[in-house]
């Protein structure tokens, strides 16, 4: 016995316009696709994190040496500024002490340490800078000063630390720029062209005059038997 089937199917308007279809299904629908989504982004971000691997650091030492003619932001009481350096801000922040005395014209004679990924120290990163942020410490919030900056390029040239020729000592003088953009101060600074001051060799040295001394004093010993 065969099954009759009908000759014709009946739609009702409503499955076949999509502006009559229910919103809520919709809605739901791009919830669950948005949802994936996101799941599929957090997934790839935990996955790259894992497998990335961690940039190398380059660590620089700085003088900060002193400041003149900075803009007094304390109308009331003495300015007490500080120093705050960098490279790359969101990697490494070094500071200096707070000068309680100078006022507008801060002396710190401090060596800091910064550290940034050592791929900046490169030829390609020509805008690469040490950046140095005067602020007056305050009890209430920290007011800037001004700021000024070295390109990187301009001090890093490689050599010796061990090698005074290589690593002298001198004093480099900067703009400091307030932060309305206008120039007011100047900063008095020295980064060593290994990025490192020099280092000291007299434990080295004596050591090895000690071990020559020895040396001759064994042999004057073996002569006399």
């Amino acid at each position: 016995m065969k099954a009759h089937l009908p000759s014709t199917i009946s739609l009702s308007s409503n499955s076949l316009d999509p502006s009559r279809a229910r919103p809520h299904s919709v809605t739901h629908t791009l919830k669950i696709i948005s949802r994936a989504l996101k799941m599929n982004h957090v997934v790839e971000f935990r996955r790259r994190s894992k497998t990335a691997p961690a940039a190398k650091l380059r660590e620089i030492e700085v003088l900060i040496i002193s400041a003149q003619d900075l803009k007094d932001v304390k109308h009331v009481t003495q300015m007490r500024p500080y120093a705050v350096v960098y490279v790359e801000k969101d990697v490494h922040v070094a500071r200096t002490r707070v000068d309680e005395h100078g006022g507008t014209n801060p002396t710190w004679n401090e060596v800091v340490r910064v550290k940034f990924r050592e791929e900046m120290a490169d030829k390609e990163h020509v805008l690469a800078a040490v950046n140095v942020d005067i602020y007056a410490h305050g009890h209430v919030r920290e007011k800037p000063v001004g700021s000024a900056r070295v390109l990187l390029c301009d001090v890093l040239k490689g050599g010796d630390a061990r090698e005074p020729a290589d690593n002298p000592i001198q004093c480099l003088t900067v703009q400091v720029w307030r932060p309305s953009g206008r120039p007011q101060g100047l900063l008095n600074l020295w980064v060593p062209p290994t990025g490192r001051f020099l280092i000291r060799r007299e434990s080295l040295s004596f050591s090895v005059r000690e071990a020559e001394e020895e040396e001759v004093v064994a042999m004057q010993g073996g002569e006399e038997e």
